[in-house]
């Protein structure tokens, strides 16, 4: 569960960065700054690490066992600036603890 979580948690900060990178950057230098290049290279990179980000949501909602809402709604929030970051947090301190209690030998 634990390596299910930490992939979670890193690739969700990955998709993160790359959607600020590509809403704040290089969007406007494609239709501000007339220089597609820039959105042309980050888009694919972005849309790669978001279906990862997706894999990891499923992998990991099926190990903490999440009903289907739940799963979807944190799949989207990686198509939202910041939103990943945020659903992140919540993830991990909402499942972390558990995830050490289970460990527990007590």
């Amino acid at each position: 569960m634990q390596g299910a979580l930490t992939r979670y948690r890193i690739i969700a900060w990955i998709v993160g960065v790359f959607l600020l990178l590509l809403v704040g950057v290089t969007m406007p230098l494609k239709y501000i700054g007339d220089n597609p290049t820039p959105a042309a290279i980050i888009s694919p990179i972005h849309g790669l690490f978001y279906m990862v980000y997706l894999v990891a949501v499923f992998d990991l909602s099926r190990r903490l066992h999440w009903p289907a809402g739940r799963m979807i709604l944190v799949m989207f929030f990686g198509t939202i600036p910041f939103f990943s970051f945020w659903a992140e947090r919540k993830v991990s301190r909402e499942w972390v603890p558990a995830a050490e209690l289970a460990k527990s030998p007590v």
